[in-house]
């Protein structure tokens, strides 16, 4: 007997919010009955557990134990770029000369994820 991850939980000062930004990241759209000032709301990932997000009243205090580490279709480098755009703040970066490593970003309410190499910077790197 085993468990199976239903969803994977975001605590946030505002759900509706967070999951749109999540939502644009990912490409896959909020439950059809989310709306704003829900206080949880969820993105529909194509595969594996749905992005669950539940508003408290505490903020984000310390750094995350758990976080989400995201690899992009285009280049790493692409994507971070775009996800700054959506409004991704820059945390670290831990992108090395030779093309290995990953960008440390966080969403607007603080919490930290990854950008690591796609695909093809992997089969760059490869050649």
């Amino acid at each position: 007997m085993v468990s199976v991850v239903q969803n994977v939980a975001i605590d946030c000062a505002d759900a509706y919010g967070l999951a749109r930004f999540w939502s644009r990241v990912t490409g896959r759209p909020l439950h059809p009955e989310d709306r704003p000032g829900d206080r949880e709301t969820q993105v529909m990932l194509a595969e594996g557990p749905v992005l669950y997000f539940n508003q408290v009243p505490e903020p984000k205090a310390v750094k995350n134990r758990i976080h989400l580490c995201l690899r992009p279709e285009t280049s790493r480098d692409q994507e971070v770029d775009r996800l700054l755009g959506l409004g991704a703040t820059f945390v670290a970066d831990h992108r090395n000369p030779d093309g290995s490593g990953w960008a440390v970003l966080a969403d607007p309410e603080g919490n930290e994820f990854c950008v690591l190499r796609s695909a093809s910077d992997r089969a760059a790197m490869d050649s």
